[in-house]
């Protein structure tokens, strides 16, 4: 009679923990068709898929980071307009003003270079950068809260263009578009960074 007492109160005591647990750390969920942040990213990733290669790696490279770059503004836009996060909208703002400034020199690059080398080993290992930042998208827990998921869908997707950077710094040819690949690397590694710190302190929700 007594173990049966006692187990008893042990399920009282779980039940409880288990519940407080739920109310204080639960982090929510929402269906990725519902979240507006993954609607942009899914566009972006659309109409990367449509992009017809040149096989000259620093055209490609131009080319996808420039529509890389367009998904990252239209994100940022919609924290802007819709976000309620201080930290997160200023956040928003520099990713415009730097990418913005980065795909009217990508757009002048492409202008003055028509392509004229073979590299389609470059092409292959970018699609397959893209198409793993795709996948690892379509993980990521999103809950609806347009400063969380901006956060969250941020982050894979400076990962995506940090490999995709290094990529032409190992494929490329054109110093214009190297410097680039490496300030690309270092703001977005930063940006990343920032990122984590803010959704850790928020308990990632």
């Amino acid at each position: 009679m007594k173990n049966v007492i006692k187990l008893t109160w042990l399920l009282v005591i779980a039940g409880f923990f288990a519940a407080c647990t739920k109310d204080n750390n639960e982090i929510k969920i929402q269906n990725h068709d519902q979240d507006q942040m993954m609607s942009i990213m899914h566009q972006m990733m659309s109409k990367m898929d449509t992009m017809k290669m040149t096989k000259d790696p620093d055209n490609d490279f131009a080319m996808m980071m420039r529509m890389h770059h367009q998904g990252a503004i239209d994100m940022a836009n919609l924290e802007l307009k819709s976000g309620s996060d201080a930290t997160m909208k200023q956040m928003a703002q520099s990713i415009m003003t730097s990418q913005q400034a980065e795909i009217t020199q990508l757009t002048a690059f492409l202008a003055s270079h028509p392509p004229h080398t073979n590299d389609p080993n470059f092409d292959t290992m970018q699609m397959d950068n893209m198409k793993k930042a795709g996948k690892q998208a379509d993980l990521q827990i999103i809950n609806g809260d347009i400063d969380h998921d901006f956060a969250i869908l941020m982050i894979g997707h400076h990962q995506s263009a940090i490999e995709n950077a290094r990529l032409e710094l190992l494929h490329g040819q054109e110093q214009r578009m190297k410097t680039m690949a490496t300030n690309i690397i270092d703001a977005q590694m930063k940006e990343i960074d920032q990122f984590q710190d803010w959704l850790l302190a928020r308990g990632n929700k």
